[in-house]
Parts: C-alpha cells; sequence; structure tokens
C-alpha cells in the first residue's frame, strides 16, 4: 500500500492533468488540506514537494505552490529574427516566440539592468577586444507571469551604442523594436548571426532565480550577431529553463557544392 503522501501526490496530479487545477494557479495551502482531512502537515508538505519533483508545481515563497505550464513556449530559431518583426514592427524575440505560442504578454515582462563592465574572457575573444576592456552588459530577466522563463545579457562595444536607447535601464525592451532597431537606427544593420547550445546543471543561484524544479538542467545560448561586413555589434549570453522551452528551426538546406558549382 502506498503512503498516504504518494496517495495525495498522485490524486492532486490527476486534477492537475485533468484540469481541476490550471496553469500559474494556486494550490490550496498546506493548512486547508490538513483541515480537509487530508492528512497530516507534514504529509501535505511531502506530497507538495514529490509534485514539485515531477515538475507539476513550483514553490516560492510568497507565492506559495502553483501549477506549472505544462506546454512549453516555443523558441523560434530564424523566424524570431525576421526583420520584419523588429524593424517594421515592433515584435522583439522574445515577443515573437510569445505569439507562435499563443500566448499572451506584456512588453514588462522583461525587466533589465544595464552597466558598463570589464568584458569577460568570452566576450572580449568575441568582439575582438584586448584583455580588460569595457563593454556595455545589458541584462534581461525575461516572465511569463510570474514565472522566470530565462535570462539574456547582451553585451556591447560602447562606441555602437553610447547615447543609444540600449544603454537606457528602463524595464521592457529598448523602445519600438527592441535592440536590434537601435542598431538598424544606428547604422549597424544586422545580417547574420551564430548560435551555440549548452546543457548543464544550474548553479544554486541561477536555480533561485529561474524558479527550478530539483534536478532540472538549463540550457545556456551564446548568440553572436554580425553585420554584413562580419562587425560584430552584439554578443549575447542566455540561461533558459530546459523544459520551458521547445526549440524550433526552419531553414532551407544548403548545398554547398551547387553554390561551388555556380561560381566556377
Amino acid at each position: 500500500m502506498a503512503p498516504k503522501w504518494r496517495e495525495l501526490a498522485d490524486k492532486l496530479a490527476a486534477q492537475i492533468r485533468d484540469g481541476e487545477y490550471e496553469p500559474g494557479q494556486q494550490l490550496p495551502h498546506i493548512r486547508d488540506l490538513v483541515e480537509a482531512g487530508e492528512g497530516s502537515k507534514s504529509t501535505v508538505h511531502t506530497a507538495y514537494k514529490a509534485l514539485e519533483a515531477e515538475g507539476l508545481v513550483t514553490s516560492s515563497r510568497g507565492h506559495g505552490t502553483v501549477v506549472r505550464q505544462q506546454s512549453p513556449l516555443k523558441r523560434l530559431g530564424i523566424a524570431r529574427y525576421d526583420k520584419a518583426k523588429w524593424r517594421d514592427g515592433d515584435e522583439v524575440a522574445f515577443i515573437a516566440d510569445r505569439v507562435a505560442s499563443g500566448r499572451s504578454y506584456r512588453r514588462g515582462d522583461q525587466t533589465q539592468t544595464v552597466s558598463r563592465v570589464e568584458a569577460p574572457p568570452a566576450v572580449a575573444e568575441a568582439h575582438g577586444l584586448p584583455a580588460g576592456a569595457e563593454v556595455y552588459a545589458r541584462a534581461r530577466l525575461v516572465k511569463e507571469g510570474d514565472q522566470p522563463t530565462h535570462t539574456l545579457t547582451s553585451y556591447y562595444r560602447p562606441e555602437h551604442v553610447e547615447g543609444t536607447r540600449i544603454v537606457d535601464p528602463t524595464p521592457g525592451p529598448a523602445g519600438r523594436g527592441g535592440g536590434f532597431r537601435v542598431l538598424y537606427d544606428a547604422g549597424y544593420e544586422i545580417d547574420h548571426m551564430k548560435e551555440q547550445l549548452f546543457a548543464r546543471v544550474p548553479t544554486a543561484e541561477e536555480a533561485k532565480l529561474l524558479q527550478l524544479t530539483p534536478g532540472e538542467w538549463v540550457v545556456e545560448l551564446h548568440r553572436t550577431t554580425f553585420t554584413a561586413d562580419g562587425t560584430v555589434v552584439e554578443f549575447a549570453i542566455g540561461l533558459h529553463a530546459a523544459s520551458r522551452f521547445a526549440w524550433e528551426y526552419d531553414f532551407k538546406v544548403p548545398d554547398s557544392a551547387q553554390n561551388q558549382e555556380a561560381r566556377q
């Protein structure tokens, strides 16, 4: 016979899957379930911890135990950077993901801090800067409702962004069209990018910031953004909760042999 906490955890899990508790909804307080005869305080607490370990809920001080969004956000690949979205409209990258996922959003879902810092080694290398050179770091925390989804810190050479909205710490994207539109208006039109992905175990600080469940990994993103002449105008490092995104790429398959023949 299963222990009482397991029976309660299975009962609540079934209710979550059946939609009785919807994503973002808070589960009853422990004392309410105790008073309803579902078990002792220790039993309910252990059941909630089991649900958290299974990825069905998140628990945090001040928010209680909340049902997680079960369908991950689409994290678009090439399509999220379509110039028509940010140059001609106001659909910055994280908003493009929300639109593609059929999810609501607020511009204030992205908060940020901006500081001038000594370039970390990877940043200096990407920008071709000497050790000790200074860059602007624009660090964003992006949430869906109250739940963080990812962080993204973009590093810029001061001469590219000094005096622009990119160095304005106002919460939300850097004005209409976001950072890419700011670079475009400053004469640095983005042309191509390189993205690298790394899966790893988060640090304790990262797990707390992203409200990760025990054992959940993160996907670290390195993005290098170039102009047509090869100038690096942004190097970004992102940290994504692995279970909260489905990475999607739709692209034309290259045929380098055919291209080589055409050049001959």
